[in-house]
């Protein structure tokens, strides 16, 4: 009986630790970016080389009134959020960001929609 009860208390404790450790992994294999450094966002005096445009970039994310969960600083997710698709582009650096907000009231629920853009660039 005792035996029993502590081969289900392994078996559940070895779940656990997989489900934990799966979650973990996953999260590491799937980061768009991995350990790089993400490419800083520069204004047009810090620019000094010429460059190339990449591509205009712009990342979208609508927040319900119900997500108690989500964090108030946006301009820091819609930065981030630009940054991560300029590594993905291999871009030097983003340009021209914006991060604006609006909000969308449907017959159930309010949301807003938050959009970041940028212009990715490469130096040449």
């Amino acid at each position: 009986m005792k035996m029993a009860r502590n081969a289900s208390r392994f078996a559940s404790l070895m779940i656990l630790v997989l489900l934990t450790g799966s979650c973990t992994f996953a999260s590491s294999w799937m980061s768009p970016v991995g350990n790089r450094d993400l490419p800083p966002i520069l204004s047009q005096d810090e620019i000094i080389r010429p460059f190339n445009k990449l591509g205009r970039i712009k990342v979208t994310r609508e927040v319900f009134v119900t997500d108690y969960a989500v964090t108030p600083e946006i301009r820091a997710w819609g930065y981030q959020a630009i940054r991560e698709e300029a590594a993905k582009m291999e871009a030097d650096a983003v340009i021209l960001p914006e991060v604006t907000g609006r909000t969308i009231t449907s017959l159930i629920t309010t949301s807003t929609e938050y959009l970041a853009t940028g212009v990715a660039i490469k130096f040449k």
